[in-house]
């Protein structure tokens, strides 16, 4: 559903290291990095376009977190695991460990975190593991 997000941190200094971590724990590279911003992810094209691309760049004001929430597919459960792991390593915040969510579907394994700044991410992996 998503082609590209911005988002915007107060600290690049902590928040990139972070969001490095939890891209790589999801199998999404970093595919440029400045000093206040970095890109992940795979930008579409003309011949491509079943991708999504995320860019995180240093805010101008304050940063309010504020229901923002932002929920990354998991190639798998483990991925899901991952990733909570590298966001508690980089300074970020447990909002709910890894786990099935029955409320959303049989199947729904996911984890959520709160960044540096606040806001609120999730991994999620839909299917049954075989």
């Amino acid at each position: 559903m998503l082609d590209h997000v911005s988002i915007t941190v107060s600290d690049p200094r902590t928040a990139l290291p972070f969001w490095d971590a939890v891209m790589a724990a999801l199998g999404i590279p970093r595919v440029w990095r400045r000093e206040d911003a970095a890109g992940y992810g795979i930008r579409n094209d003309a011949g491509d376009d079943a991708h999504s691309y995320l860019t995180v760049l240093a805010s101008s004001g304050t940063v309010v977190p504020d229901n923002r929430h932002w929920c990354f597919r998991a190639p798998n459960r483990a991925a899901v695991d991952a990733f909570h792991r590298a966001a508690l390593a980089q300074g970020g915040r447990c909002d709910g460990p890894p786990g099935l969510r029955p409320q959303y579907h049989a199947a729904y394994y996911a984890a959520f975190v709160l960044d540096p700044d606040g806001n609120r991410i999730e991994a999620v992996h839909h299917r049954v593991p075989d």
